[in-house]
Order: C-alpha cells, then structure tokens, then sequence
C-alpha cells in the first residue's frame, strides 16, 4: 500500500490549491498563529466584519464541502470520479434553544434525503449536543435527577434521535453518532444502544462514535459485543482516536480527577488496534467504520483483513478520514479497492467557523499531523515541477 503515492492523492488538486493548502498547514503548524488565527475570526464574527470571503477561501475551502447541500455536491460528485465515497454533516455547532434543536433535526433529515439520491453518500452522522443540551446529557451521565421539565425536554430529545433513525432505516442509510466529552458521553452510550436494540436487527443503521484515546473504550467494545450477542443486534461503530484531548486533560485538571485520557500515546495506538482486530473477529455482529489519519493503523488493518481473507468491499468494513486531510491515505485505499469515505461538513460559512477552529485546534494538537501534510504537498509541488521540465 503506497501511502506515499502524491500524485494518487492530490490527483484532483490544482496547483493553486496545493499551494493555498501548504501556506494553511504551516500556518496551523504554530499554535501562536492558530490561537491569534481564532482569535480575530471570532472577533471579526461578533463584529459582523466581512470576513466571509476570507475565510471561505483559506480554511473553509480545505475542511468544508460547501455551503448547502448543493453547494457540497460538487465535492461528493468530484471525489466519486476517484472511487472516493461520501457523507455529509451540516456542522453548525452552538445550539441551545428548543427551535435550535428542531432546525439541527431538519437539517440531519435534509441531509438524509439528500443522500438517498446520491449513491457516493453512504451515511449520515449528527452532534447528540446538536440535538438537546449538554446540561441535561451531563445530568443523566451523573444520573443526576431531572426536574418536569428537564423530564420533558429529555423525551424530546429521545424522540429527536428516534426520527432520525426511523428516516434514516426507511431508506436504507447508516447513522452516525458523532461522540462527545466524556462527562457527557455516558448518557449518550445509553441512548445509542437503546437505538441499536429497536433499530439494528438486520443491518447496522445506528452507529456510535469510540473515541480510543479514551481509557475503558477497548473494554466497552466488548461489552456491546456480550450486549448484541443476548440481545440479538448489530453493533455499528465508528472507531477514531479522538478530539476533545485539550479539553479532557484542562477540565480534568481543573476539577482534580484521573484525566480520561490515555497515558500515553502508545496506549492510545495500542487501545485502537486492539480494537479493530477484535471488531474484524466479530465481524458478523460488528459494521465499522475505521476513522483515522494513522498509516500505521491503516496498514495494520489492510494487513489483518487480508490475513483473515476480509474482502476489500466487505459491507461491514469502511475507511474514513476528514475532508481536507489525510489524502495520501483516502486516495490510497480507494484506488486499491476499498470503501475509502470522506467526511464532508457544511454549512454558511460564518456558522461552521466553532468547527474550523476545532479542525485547526486538532491539526495542531496532535503531533506530526500538519508537519505530515506539508511533506506531502511539498513533495507532489515538486514532482509536478520536475514532470513539467
């Protein structure tokens, strides 16, 4: 597997846009910048600046699809010419009113019909925090009692999940849930396999989001396992490392507990093989989607499927990574004959900037990320210079 293949990955870049993405990576690669970066965004947000133009052209151009569903289907038709499949997240974040919460339900149904006319957009995924408030997931992870209206506004909640996933079986698609923090992510789990039980009996419709950096999540796949074997259900994960670190390892520090993260980064590495090798030996109860920007991890799970004789099109196995990174591995899998998948958020441009600063708090927070892509597109530069004399 020749993730280091430029010319397969960037094949669908223009010069120009290699260019404007090396000058974003370097930029992302100092965190003084991303934080001054964060800073004047929002500030020119609040201020109404017209700074739209700008950001649409710099950061939103390289994490973003688009800016409506319209808008984002020039990206999933483009990425489909490279055997590159799709899904789309409307990702604007911040929600905190009831009408907040219904727009966000629209918005993932929207999408879903969307995706049912498009045969490159394989799932859709929506924020649980998208859907009601962090308040009230963090009450019921600590099971802390609701007052009547708390009761009330949680059943809405419940409800908004249950439409989501009754749409989303109607026409045949997957759900993913995106995972959040990890006070909050207790009462999430409960909601998810309550939906895999109702929803999950033929087919994997509903899918939960492991977070591996996580401690205890290696044993918690296991414990869907014991749970989809009584219970007779499909287990649909979609396994990532992880991107809330910063915010785990400050508030664990600030309230003095056991910070839920890993100790090391090799305990996280460790913790995410683990799993996907016990997923692909359970692979008749367990449909994955393995979320990650780690060739290592990629080429471990290549290997493992084809030592198991795990078709490259197994239904139940899918690659993924963001939109706007990682390509050398996408581009890599799908022209060797993988389910390689792109997640592909939108949304105006102003309203998806929480996203765009979380995309660049990421790249800088995990070692090597940006240094990785400014290799890659140095180099691809520079093969198209050398190919041209």
């Amino acid at each position: 597997m020749l993730f280091k293949n430029t010319k397969t990955a960037f094949s669908l870049k223009k010069n120009i846009e290699l260019k404007r993405a090396y000058l974003l990576f370097k930029i992302i690669s100092y965190p003084f910048l991303v934080n001054l970066g964060k800073f004047l965004v929002m500030i020119s947000v609040k201020l109404r600046l017209p700074v739209e133009h700008l950001i649409r052209l710099s950061v939103f151009d390289q994490f973003c699809g688009g800016i409506d569903e319209k808008d984002s289907l020039k990206i999933v038709n483009l990425l489909a010419t490279k055997n590159v499949k799709s899904y789309l997240h409307y990702s604007v974040e911040g929600a905190s009113l009831e009408k907040d919460y219904d727009n966000c339900l629209a918005s993932t149904i929207k999408t879903l019909e969307v995706s049912k006319k498009n045969s490159s957009l394989l799932f859709s995924v929506f924020k649980p925090t998208g859907y009601g408030s962090s308040v009230l997931f963090e009450k019921k992870s600590n099971k802390i009692p609701f007052t009547k209206d708390e009761s009330n506004a949680w059943d809405r909640i419940i409800e908004r999940f249950r439409i989501t996933f009754d749409k989303a079986k109607s026409i045949g698609l997957s759900v993913f849930v995106d995972a959040e923090e990890s006070w909050i992510q207790p009462a999430i789990d409960e909601i998810v396999e309550k939906m895999m039980l109702d929803f999950n009996k033929e087919k994997a419709i509903v899918f939960n989001t492991v977070q591996m950096y996580r401690k205890g999540r290696f044993e918690y796949l296991k414990e869907l396992n014991d749970k989809s074997l009584k219970y007779n259900f499909k287990v649909g994960i979609k396994l990532v490392r992880g991107a809330y670190m910063e915010i785990e390892k400050s508030r664990a520090l600030s309230k003095n507990y056991p910070s839920p993260i890993c100790d090391s980064k090799e305990e996280t590495d460790s913790q995410y093989n683990n799993g996907i090798e016990f997923m692909f030996n359970n692979l008749d109860r367990f449909c994955m989607l393995l979320g990650s920007h780690n060739e290592i991890s990629a080429k471990r799970a290549i290997n493992l499927a084809a030592k198991m004789s795990i078709s490259k099109d197994h239904p139940n196995l899918s690659f993924g990574q963001l939109y706007g990174m990682s390509d050398n591995i996408t581009f890599a899998l799908a022209e060797s004959g993988y389910r390689a998948v792109k997640y592909l958020p939108y949304g105006p441009v102003k309203e998806v900037v929480p996203y765009l600063i979380r995309r660049a708090n990421e790249n800088t927070s995990i070692h090597g990320q940006s240094n990785r892509e400014l290799d890659l597109i140095s180099f691809e530069l520079k093969r198209r210079k050398g190919s041209k004399n």
